[in-house]
C-alpha cells in the first residue's frame, strides 16, 4: 500500500515548486515503521537533532499558493489547481498529516502523514526565509 502512495504522492507533486526566496521542488519521504510522526521523531529520523522545528498545519502551509484568488491570471489557476491536487493527494491517503519546519532561514519542510500501515509518508521541500 505505502508504494502505491508514493506513487499518488510522485505523481500530484511533479512539476511544482515551493514558493519562497528559492523555489524548490518536492522529493517523496517513507519511513517505514516510524508511525506516528512527532517532532522529536522527525528530527531524529532526518538526522536534524540540533536544529529547531516548528510544526504547522497542512492548509496553513500552503495558503499562499493552493487557494485562488480573485486576481489571479489563468496560468496561476492553472498553478493553484497543481497545488490542490497535491493537497487532496495527502489528505486522501495519509492521516494525521503535519508540517514539520526544520531549521531556520534554510528550512526544509517535511510533509507527513500516516499510512494505513504505520509508515509515515508524504514529501518534503526547502524553503529559504530571510
Amino acid at each position: 500500500m505505502s508504494g502505491e502512495i508514493v506513487e499518488k504522492l510522485k505523481e500530484a507533486s511533479t512539476g511544482l515548486l515551493m514558493m519562497s526566496e528559492t523555489d524548490s521542488p518536492f522529493e517523496i519521504v517513507q519511513w517505514s515503521g516510524a508511525a506516528p510522526a512527532t517532532s522529536e521523531k522527525i528530527l531524529q529520523l532526518t538526522g536534524a537533532q540540533d536544529l529547531p522545528i516548528e510544526v504547522v498545519e497542512l492548509d496553513y502551509f500552503f495558503r499562499n499558493c493552493a487557494f485562488e484568488k480573485e486576481w489571479h491570471n489563468d496560468q496561476q489557476k492553472e498553478e493553484v489547481k497543481k497545488y490542490q491536487t497535491l493537497v487532496q493527494t495527502l489528505k486522501n491517503n495519509l492521516s494525521d498529516i503535519n508540517v514539520y519546519r526544520v531549521g531556520q532561514i534554510n528550512i526544509d519542510a517535511y510533509i507527513v502523514g500516516q499510512t494505513k500501515d504505520g509508515d509515515l509518508a508524504g514529501v518534503v521541500t526547502k524553503l529559504v526565509e530571510t
